[in-house]
C-alpha cells in the first residue's frame, strides 16, 4: 500500500486557477514555511529563492492567493498585514501586547463557525474571526522579572 500523494505547490496554483510561476511557487513556499510573515519577509524569501522581486509583485501575488485561499491574511489591529499558510479550519490566533508574536489557537469551540452571533441580522455567517491578545510567556517572565 502506497502513502496518499500530496500535490506540489504548482499542482495546487494550478488547481486554484492560477498561473504557475517561480516566483509565486516560491512565494507559497515561503509564507508555508514561516509563522505569520509580514510582506517584507516574504519578499526576502522569495528573493532567496528566485532573485529579484519587486514588493508590488508580492503584494499582487498574495492578494491572488488570499483570494484563491491558499493562503490567509491576518490583520491585528494597529498591526501590519501577516500572512500564513495554515488555512481551511478556522483557527485564531493570540497576539502579544509586548512585542507583538502572533501564535495560532485552534477553534475556540466546536466547529465552524466556532461562535454564534447574539443576532445574526440575517447573515449566513460561515467564519467566525478571533483574536486573543495578552502575553507572550517570554514578556510574561521578563515583566515578572523586571526590577
Amino acid at each position: 500500500m502506497t502513502a496518499p500523494q500530496h500535490p506540489t505547490t504548482a499542482e495546487e496554483l494550478r488547481g486554484a486557477g492560477l498561473r504557475v510561476t517561480a516566483a509565486r511557487v516560491a512565494l507559497l513556499e515561503t509564507v508555508r514555511n514561516g509563522d505569520h510573515l509580514g510582506v517584507e519577509a516574504i519578499a526576502s524569501g522569495v528573493r532567496d529563492r528566485v532573485g529579484q522581486v519587486s514588493l508590488q509583485a508580492v503584494y499582487e501575488a498574495l492578494n491572488a492567493l488570499s483570494a484563491a485561499g491558499l493562503v490567509r491574511r491576518v490583520e491585528p489591529p494597529g498591526s501590519p498585514a501577516l500572512f500564513e499558510g495554515r488555512v481551511g479550519d478556522n483557527h485564531h490566533h493570540l497576539v502579544c501586547r509586548s512585542c507583538g508574536v502572533v501564535a495560532d489557537v485552534d477553534c475556540a469551540v466546536g466547529h465552524a463557525p466556532c461562535l454564534t452571533a447574539s443576532n445574526g441580522r440575517g447573515f449566513s455567517i460561515d467564519e467566525a474571526e478571533v483574536i486573543y491578545w495578552g502575553l507572550c510567556p517570554e514578556c510574561s517572565t521578563a515583566r515578572s522579572t523586571a526590577p
